[in-house]
């Protein structure tokens, strides 16, 4: 398809919007016969007659005589015989009797055949066609006929067979005699029989009743035949059988004709005096026969009010014929009187305009049932003159004198279809008048319709000369094929009064001309009918108006001729038929000669028929020529041409019966319609036969238009050269005829320029007006976009065949219901126009393809491919070829075993498909390629379509709207979710259809993720990245993201743990903090795997300094909620983490030497806030501990955070412990500063040991004195004695004062410690509350102090010295007895050290176990200081005022220190 006939979509919506209107425009023109009769009744001229300058309305084609055997039968009986005769239009045939024999001959041709039936004896007197009821006679008897003689009432099988090629199937009737049914008539002699379309037999006596004749198998004891009285009741029962005939003296009323409504299942009758009686058979014809009524004086109703209701000659009713319900929904019955006038009734109640409902309120008349018989309107007479030849124009009945009313002598009437014909006899010569509704009138609103009179029933008049008597009339049926076609496309069209096409189709298709030959000219053949008369058969056609125009192109007629068909029929009409007959679109009896056909399209685009466009609606002139003040005036629009009204008109008609109907229906085997839509079967509305005939037609006037178009016919060569390529007026809007700049048409058209401050013209000059250029080139464009339509039409109509050829049901067994509702509601309108329509053509067609495609072997792509190709190009593009040529490789590399083959199939499918992304659909088509482990497609394909359903970069553009850029985004998010599937169905956690492949092994599954992601990330589609990292993290794929990650990877994983980039590169700048540092932010709980995540990637990429400042914001990260609470545990992990990364700190992180001084500061700052947190869990512990301890001894006193003293009279501990554990919860929650932990945690609860800890970490300064220190160690020591006594004291201080002794004694205030403890020892020691030891207190200094004897020294030196610190001399005797110890100890120490042995194997040196050179190891400097100190506290000890015997032992202590440091064999 070249660029110049693609359908664009717009256009084609557009355009539907244009036939939609057109069609209910054409609805709404559609006036009910009550309307029309009523409006016609101020209507002087209700009769016309054609220009005689036009071809005949009505022509005589054919005129046969009687068979020569039925002749000469009647002949043979001298005239004297019963003779009966009439036209079975069903099977074609004209029959006749002859007192027993019946005759029946084709009568639309002659074959010389004329069979004969005389099986009885008795004169033949009623004779009836009826369809066969199904299952009881033989396939092959259709039909029924029923024979009616005096005696017996005789059934015979009527076979029919067609010809040998098929087209005639009424080619051969035979008759077959049925012997078991026959019954006798219990004298009654029959005068009429009228059959139902369900085979219903209803035949009329001589005695005024009417009966049925039942028949069935005759199954046990019921009997096959019998007659059944349906109008008699018990009395007439008895009386017939009782009493003779003889004394019956009652006049009887015979019915001389019987007709049924098939439609409304109502039987009428009229009887030999004038009666008319209504008989109800049901709502669905199936019910028992009622009786309803029976009116005896309807001509004297209809004469009332008339001023020749006393006249003498009081006419009858010749003939009575049903309406139909597409001519009228509130009138039933027509009676056509001896007079020619026409009574028209209603069984109704009220009628349409009378009543309280319109022709809306109609739609329901076919429910209500008969309940009376009324005169409703009535007909004048067609004129006399018509049968002296009528003059052109309109009929007046106003100035014809009483005789001319009377002067028609109707001896025999038929009505059917709006067409009434009337054999006159009231002159010498017989004649047949022919009355049918006049189509220029009814398409045009001119010839006097103004007021009440618009809408007025018009008839048309023409004469034709007879010979002899008319005896019947019959319409000559379509052919079944034509027939069927009409009724598949007008049966579900009941909104617009066809709801009583459910008979035979060709009834059915017949009744249509009711609607009016102009709207089903194109589809329906000339009107026939055959007229039996006395002398022979006579076949009579009415000519169409398309008939009319194609005769006057084809003689030549002159161009006012044409001018005034024109005229008649207005622009539009007769356009619309120009375009029948130039795209010979039309059904004739005989070709149309290209002659012809360039004839009309000459006509069709002569402006001088159908008008050039202009502008209408914009002025506001009164009719007098002035303005009318106050009036709206109307905005300046275009008005088209005829052209283009015409093929409005024309496709409008095309299309309308299937417009807005569903293209599939359900159907049912067996149940109710109301079952489930998933319960049915889905078929085609139309059949086949109908689809192609509309499809041809379509197509017909679409290339019609299209050549006109290619050879710059008409408007189109008006409007050649404006625009260009890309900018033609033919295919979309040009700014060269400034259709862009104006809007307010549908097709492009335009409103002139208006000041958008005030509304008003500017300077109040009239608006610009449309040139002549735009109006063409407007009304072009308009036209294009309808044979858009018509060309998507076509190609719809292609598609739903192929599928129906395909069986559509099956290729919709895998829809699922929601899919299967939405193919039941889809009208063709939807199916051409809208996108719905599209998408589910699109699905039907994947499922056509299904069928080639699989893998039993149906036939390849390309076999089905070239039919779609060019039958449907918009609904199969190029792009759905080679998508099915994808499938089609997929499908074989399915089943292929060879793996090299396998590859090379799939790859080619993956070329194919790489053509055309945004048409495939993936969802399906990668799941193929994951089969055959395919996974670049599987990655590529996606993308691919990803970026051409976003080409403009929505979903990243921050500048536009919010839904639009959401809407993007969601497009590629379906795409990307393709490939994350395939990821999922590798890891096992998706419920993946089933394959033919088997599970891959972990290796190769690991292989494939690593392939996907690897493509992934080559891609640049950075939100698919984001995509991919997602899922991954997911998937617990952790090590294949960190391993294979882009370079976004780090970006990603930042501002999923919001951290923004700059921070992250600050980290690597950041000085040493305080320990007790700013803490973090909160982090929701999907971040934190991120910044897990991250901070594994630094590591993995050697970026140690990042990697620890991650660790570090994930351990000060507060819990965002109560289900994200990370504990203090997890807090030092990861901050060892972040340790031991800032340790691994070097220049492979990426930054220079020159920065290893900021690496320390970190490791520094990182370090102290793992020490702080060591704190804080301590704390944490110990406040657990105290609320344990008091819960276990809850009477147990113990002192209050605040207030100690007011906290030991309280009778409860609960208020503590709650408080307690409040705080132990609380600290547990995020990490506390250093000041936090001292202040609010450990003085509060009287944690001391903690307390010392954190001053000594946090190196305090705050007093020259240390008197914080000091007063902190005072409370400790007094703590542990209150609780242990002076070992727990010495316990604590140990283990304290390691802990905080910086090597120097500086950090220890040993004066006080060494002072309390001595007091506390010997105040224990001398009241006997606890024995202490005399080295405790001097070992648990040295403990305190690592072991280095010199500052323990110093102190009890500082001590001894101060009289007034040590009045006592029980207490300087005791601190002398520790001096004693701490210099036994500093002597081993330092003997140790310098021999490097153990202070043990020291101490055996002193006491004299080893050598006593070996001594000379000891340092002189040492030496001398402990001998001199030794000396000292010996004269020291005797200067105590104590007895001897206490101090006795001290200072043999210090002689034999001295002694053994003196001896002659030390070395220096």
């Amino acid at each position: 398809m070249s660029w110049e006939d693609e359908i664009v979509d717009k256009d084609v919506k557009n355009a539907g919007l244009v036939i939609s209107d057109r069609i209910n425009r054409d609805v709404a023109a559609q006036l009910d016969l009550e309307e029309a009769l009523e409006a016609s009744r101020y209507d002087t001229h209700p009769y016309t007659s054609q220009p005689k300058e036009w071809p005949p309305l009505v022509e005589v084609v054919d005129t046969r005589e009687l068979p020569s055997v039925l002749i000469e039968r009647y002949n043979a009986s001298g005239g004297e015989g019963t003779a009966l005769c009439g036209i079975f239009p069903e099977i074609r045939r004209a029959w006749a009797t002859v007192d027993n024999s019946l005759f029946l001959w084709r009568f639309d041709k002659w074959d010389g055949d004329c069979p004969e039936y005389s099986g009885e004896e008795q004169a033949i007197c009623a004779v009836g066609l009826v369809k066969s009821k199904p299952g009881i006679f033989i396939e092959a008897i259709k039909y029924i006929l029923v024979i009616a003689t005096p005696l017996e009432l005789i059934l015979v099988g009527v076979f029919c067979a067609g010809g040998g090629d098929g087209t005639d199937p009424y080619a051969e009737v035979s008759l077959q005699p049925l012997p078991d049914y026959t019954i006798p008539s219990d004298g009654v002699t029959m005068t009429c029989i009228t059959c139902t379309k369900k085979g219903d037999i209803f035949l009329a006596g001589r005695d005024g009743h009417v009966y049925e004749m039942q028949y069935t198998t005759g199954a046990g004891w019921n009997k096959r035949c019998r007659k059944v009285c349906l109008t008699a009741g018990l009395a007439s029962l008895v009386s017939r059988w009782v009493v003779p005939n003889v004394f019956k003296f009652g006049a009887v009323d015979p019915i001389v004709e019987m007709i049924v409504d098939d439609e409304r299942h109502v039987l009428y009758a009229r009887t030999e005096g004038m009666k008319l009686q209504v008989f109800d058979l049901g709502a669905d014809g199936g019910g028992p026969l009622k009786k309803v009524t029976e009116e005896r004086n309807l001509i004297s109703q209809k004469d009332a009010g008339s001023r020749n209701a006393n006249r003498a000659s009081k006419p009858s009713i010749v003939s009575l014929s049903p309406l139909s319900t597409v001519e009228s929904k509130w009138l039933h019955l027509v009676a056509i009187l001896s007079d020619g006038k026409r009574m028209y009734l209603s069984t109704s109640p009220s009628g349409g305009s009378n009543g309280n409902v319109g022709r809306l309120g109609g739609l329901s008349s076919g429910h209500q049932r008969p309940c009376c018989l009324k005169v409703v309107a009535t007909r004048p007479p067609p004129p006399l003159g018509a049968n002296r030849g009528v003059t052109s124009g309109a009929l007046s009945l106003a100035g014809r004198s009483p005789t001319e009313e009377l002067s028609l002598k109707v001896e025999t009437a038929y009505s059917s279809s709006g067409t009434l014909m009337l054999s006159d006899s009231s002159t010498s010569a017989s004649s047949l008048l022919l009355v049918t509704r006049d189509p220029s009138i009814q398409s045009s609103g001119g010839f006097g319709f103004s007021g009440r009179t618009y809408g007025a029933l018009r008839e048309s008049v023409s004469s034709l000369p007879i010979e002899g008597r008319m005896l019947s009339v019959a319409d000559v049926l379509p052919f079944p094929d034509t027939a069927a076609t009409v009724q598949s496309l007008y049966s579900d069209m009941e909104s617009c009064g066809f709801e009583g096409l459910v008979e035979s189709c060709e009834r059915a298709a017949g009744k249509l001309w009711a609607r009016g030959e102009l709207t089903v000219q194109h589809i329906l053949p000339r009107r026939r009918v055959v007229v039996f008369s006395t002398m022979g058969m006579m076949e009579v056609v009415f000519n169409r108006p398309v008939d009319l125009l194609h005769r006057l192109l084809d003689s030549s007629s002159p161009r006012s001729v044409l001018d005034g068909f024109f005229e008649r029929f207005a622009a539009g009409e007769a356009a619309a038929m120009c375009l029948l007959l130039a795209s010979k679109i039309v059904h004739t009896d005989y070709p149309i000669s290209r002659s012809v056909s360039e004839k009309a399209a000459e006509a069709f685009e002569d402006p001088g028929f159908g008008r050039m466009p202009q502008v209408g609606g914009s002025t506001s002139l009164t009719a007098n020529g002035g303005f009318g003040m106050g009036q709206v005036v109307q905005e300046a629009e275009p008005v088209f041409s005829g052209a283009h009204e015409g093929l409005c008109l024309c496709s409008s008609r095309l299309l309308f019966p299937i417009w807005e109907i569903p293209v599939v229906i359900l159907q049912w085997g067996s149940g109710s319609s109301d079952a489930k839509c998933e319960d049915g079967v889905i078929v085609c509305r139309l059949s086949a036969g109908a689809m192609q005939v509309l499809e041809s037609k379509i197509r017909s006037l679409e290339q019609f238009i299209r050549s006109r178009r290619n050879q710059k016919r008409g408007l189109y060569g008006c409007v050649v050269g404006l625009g260009d390529a890309t900018g033609s007026i033919l295919y979309g809007t040009s700014s060269e005829i400034g259709v862009s700049e104006r809007g307010g048409n549908l097709f492009g058209g335009y409103a002139p320029n208006v000041d958008s401050s005030n509304g008003w013209m500017s300077s109040k000059r009239q608006r610009r007006p449309y040139s002549p250029t735009e109006l063409a080139a407007m009304e072009v464009r308009a036209m294009e976009c309808i044979r858009q339509l018509l060309l998507r039409s076509g190609e719809a109509l292609f598609l739903l065949q192929l599928l129906s050829q395909h069986n559509i049901t099956r290729l919709t067994q895998s829809f699922d219901a929601n899919l299967r509702q939405s193919l039941v509601q889809l009208t063709f309108r939807q199916l051409v126009c809208a996108e719905d329509g599209d998408q589910i053509a699109t699905r039907l067609i994947s499922g056509l393809m299904e069928y080639y495609t699989g893998t039993d072997g149906r036939g390849t792509v390309e076999d089905i491919s070239g039919r779609l190709r060019e039958g449907c190009p918009s609904y199969y593009k190029e792009s759905d070829y080679k998508f099915y040529l994808a499938v089609e490789c997929l499908e074989r590399a399915a089943v292929t075993i060879d793996s090299e083959e396998k590859d090379h199939l799939a790859r080619e499918a993956f070329s194919f498909l790489t053509k055309i992304p945004q048409s495939a659909d993936l969802s399906t088509v990668c799941k193929r390629f994951e089969d055959l482990r395919f996974y670049e497609a599987v990655v590529r394909l996606p993308l691919q379509k990803a970026q051409a359903l976003d080409r403009a970069g929505d979903a990243f553009n921050e500048q536009i709207d919010a839904n639009r850029r959401e809407n993007a985004l969601a497009q590629r998010k379906q795409c990307y979710e393709i490939i994350t599937n395939a990821l999922r169905s590798l890891k096992g956690e998706t419920a993946h259809r089933p394959t033919v492949r088997s599970v891959p092994d972990p290796a190769s599954r690991s292989r494939y993720v690593r392939q996907i992601v690897q493509l992934g990330v080559q891609s640049p589609d950075k939100a698919f990245h984001e995509h991919l990292y997602c899922t991954l993290i997911d998937l617990g794929l952790e090590n294949e993201l960190l391993e294979y990650g882009g370079p976004d990877l780090v970006p990603f994983l930042q501002n999923a743990g919001h951290q923004p980039a700059q921070e992250v590169h600050a980290a690597s700048t950041a000085a040493s903090a305080s320990p007790g540092g700013h803490l973090g932010k909160a982090i929701p709980s999907s971040g934190v795997k991120h910044l897990d995540l991250l901070a594994r990637y630094y590591v993995l990429k050697r970026q140690h300094a990042l990697a620890a400042h991650i660790l570090l914001r994930l351990a000060e990260r507060h819990s965002s909620d109560a289900e994200d609470v990370i504990t203090l545990d997890e807090r030092r992990q990861y901050l060892s983490n972040a340790v031991l990364q800032a340790k691994n700190s070097t220049n492979s992180d990426g930054f220079g030497g020159s920065t290893h001084g900021i690496f320390d500061g970190q490791l520094d700052m990182l370090e102290g806030k793992l020490a702080v947190l060591r704190f804080q869990m301590k704390i944490k512990e110990e406040l657990e501990a105290i609320a344990s301890r008091m819960e276990d001894s809850p009477s147990t006193p113990h002192s209050a955070p605040e207030d100690p003293s007011s906290q030991r009279n309280m009778n409860t501990d609960d208020n503590l412990v709650n408080v307690a554990r409040e705080k132990a919860k609380e600290i547990s929650l995020d990490l506390k500063n250093i000041t936090q932990l001292y202040n609010d945690y450990a003085v509060p609860f009287e944690l001391w040991e903690i307390c010392l800890e954190i001053l000594y970490f946090s190196n305090y300064s705050g007093d020259a004195d240390s008197s914080v220190v000091r007063e902190t160690w005072a409370r400790l020591i007094d703590q542990a004695l209150s609780m242990g006594g002076v070992a727990e004291a010495c316990s604590v201080l140990k283990r304290v004062g390691s802990n905080v002794y910086p090597g120097d004694g500086a950090g220890l205030p040993l004066d006080t410690l060494c002072l309390h403890l001595e007091k506390a020892a010997l105040e224990r020691s001398v009241s006997g509350a606890e024995p202490v030891g005399d080295e405790d207190i001097a070992r648990a200094l040295l403990a305190a102090c690592r072991g280095a004897a010199e500052p323990v020294m110093n102190t009890y030196d500082q001590l001894l010295s101060n009289g007034a610190i040590l009045p006592s001399p029980r207490l300087r005797l005791r601190l002398l007895r520790s001096v004693l110890v701490v210099l036994r100890e500093w002597a081993m120490s330092v003997l140790a050290q310098r021999m490097g042995t153990s202070p043990i194997g020291a101490s055996l040196i002193l006491t004299g176990a080893f050598f006593r050179e070996q001594t000379a190891v000891l340092n002189q400097g040492v030496r001398d200081k402990i001998t001199s100190a030794a000396n000292r506290y010996m004269t020291e000890v005797r200067r105590l005022s104590l007895p001897q015997i206490q101090t006795e032992g001290v200072y043999q202590g210090f002689r034999e220190l001295e002694e053994s440091l003196m001896n002659p064999f030390s070395l220096d």
